[in-house]
């Protein structure tokens, strides 16, 4: 791929389903599905909240990544052509907005990779010892992240890492390190749930996490949390399905890859729920678990489980470093399949990959910046564009539903041996109400939260932060519309060179 001519549509291709199932649970399983959902699945109720989670993942995150599917595998363009091709010349600017939400989170997630390979090296040099202390762990953590030489250099070293890898196209680059990556991360997930579940105690830990208490299914907040945790956990309306569907073979099974690809990281998620609770309820007991994952992502991981490998049987020289291990190839996956998203679009746009790449790895660094020196900065970045990916996710179902959903899904149900039938147009022309209840959730959260100014852009999670990074990043894409709608090659959907009717008979043309 790395001599890819930009002015024809032909490229590689995955050489196999599992080769790009591989490459999609890569795309999907993160950092997030390592902290976040253990600490969401402890606050939002275990068992019930889990039951939720699966419903979420069947209305939402599978019928959206069958839509991504069928966009990139019929545009065989990045995100902003995709939308072009699809929606019509006049809606460029949303798949610009796509993108740029995903790269805009590629910029700060390069600095979370690198905390996690620091705390690999930590843990492969012994620094969590035995009776290694929480004060002690914190102290490090701190020393850490307030030592601006050891972030900008972990986050250089994980985007240079990817940005390798990336470098060398599909079958020498992607394909050939997550077909050895994502089985390895599953196997290592595992070993730490197994050793997790052989701790005394974590009995409790398990009946928490699968033994739902069925009133709680009552709640509503319990619900909205459970379809937050999903959309930022599955890479549904990410464009990263989007883009690796650029390289699927042309007979694939959209609905059963879509529905692979979710369980997968479900069970990548169960897995890291296993090994993070049943070890915090074995060695800390009910009190530390609730001091741990009231302590946020990084309290939990480097603070938190770092003193319980301390406490473990073989936690300071093996499970501590496997930890940290799956943590970090965790995250190289994902930012592997959002530096090819950033590449896809300007190779689309007349640029060569090893022009492209290196370019994208340098401005992630530079950009980078602030996210290594400034945790508020990070957190402010990751609010802001991790709910932007809602917004990603109607704009895909709305280009679905201006394209045609039933020859959509007639041209899917082609190739599928699980049958594409009418529940995924149903679902599909559910999502903006879905949206509204969720978008509407939000913003009444925001607004009613005592002591939060909502109104105060400055304010690091305030709701004016988010508006006015949104609208300013719309703004400009809107006065480029016509620009990229024009620099970006001809897929094999754009037949007419004026129409800005993309239906199923005649695309938008360039």
């Amino acid at each position: 791929m790395a001599s890819e001519d930009t002015r024809s549509p032909a490229r590689e291709m995955f050489t196999s389903r599992f080769a790009f199932v591989a490459a999609a649970i890569g795309m999907a399983v993160g950092t997030g599905n390592i902290w976040r959902f253990p600490r969401d699945v402890h606050d939002w109720g275990g068992g019930a909240f889990l039951l939720a989670v699966v419903v979420a993942n069947l209305v939402w995150a599978i019928p959206l990544l069958m839509a991504e599917s069928y966009m990139g595998s019929k545009s065989r363009l990045g995100t902003v052509g995709a939308f072009r091709d699809v929606m019509g010349r006049r809606f460029t600017w949303m798949g610009g907005f796509m993108g740029f939400a995903t790269i805009a989170i590629m910029f700060y997630y390069s600095v979370v990779c690198g905390w996690a390979i620091r705390y690999f090296v930590y843990g492969i040099t012994g620094k969590f010892e035995s009776g290694i202390t929480v004060d002690e762990t914190r102290t490090i953590w701190e020393g850490f992240v307030d030592s601006p030489a050891q972030t900008i250099t972990f986050h250089a070293i994980a985007i240079v890492l990817v940005g390798l890898v990336v470098i060398r196209g599909l079958k020498g680059g992607l394909e050939a390190v997550l077909k050895i990556v994502v089985p390895a991360l599953f196997v290592l997930l595992a070993i730490l749930a197994v050793r997790a579940m052989m701790l005394s105690g974590s009995a409790e830990g398990l009946r928490y996490l699968f033994v739902p208490e069925w009133g709680q299914l009552r709640d509503a907040e319990l619900w909205l949390q459970a379809f937050a945790q999903m959309a930022f956990s599955t890479g549904a309306g990410w464009g990263l399905y989007l883009t690796y569907c650029v390289y699927m073979r042309r007979r694939e099974d959209f609905a059963l890859n879509a529905t692979t690809i979710v369980a997968g990281n479900h069970l990548a998620s169960l897995l890291a729920g296993i090994a993070v609770i049943c070890t915090v309820f074995a060695l800390g007991g009910t009190a530390l678990g609730e001091q741990a994952t009231g302590a946020g992502n990084e309290g939990l991981t480097f603070v938190y489980l770092a003193a319980l490998f301390g406490e473990m049987p073989g936690g300071t020289w093996v499970f501590a470093p496997l930890f940290f291990l799956v943590l970090a190839l965790a995250g190289i996956s994902s930012l592997i399949a959002m530096v090819e998203l950033a590449t896809r679009n300007v190779v689309d746009l007349g640029v060569r990959r090893r022009v492209a790449v290196p370019g994208i790895v340098v401005v992630t660094f530079l950009v980078g910046l602030p996210a290594a020196l400034n945790l508020d900065y990070l957190s402010n970045q990751d609010n802001v564009w991790g709910i932007a990916l809602l917004i990603s996710g109607l704009f895909a179902a709305i280009a679905m539903m201006k394209y045609g959903l039933e020859q959509a899904r007639r041209d899917m149900d082609v190739d599928s041996d699980f049958g594409v039938r009418a529940w995924w147009t149903v679902l599909i022309r559910l999502f903006p109400v879905m949206f509204a209840v969720l978008f509407g959730w939000f913003i009444y959260q925001s607004v009613d939260s005592p002591g939060k100014d909502w109104w105060n852009p400055l304010d690091t999670f305030s709701l004016a932060t988010m508006v006015v990074q949104w609208a300013a990043v719309a703004a400009i894409l809107l006065l480029l519309n016509n620009v990229l709608a024009r620099r970006i090659r001809p897929g094999p959907m754009t037949t007419v060179a004026t129409s800005d009717d993309p239906g199923p008979n005649g695309s938008a043309g360039s």
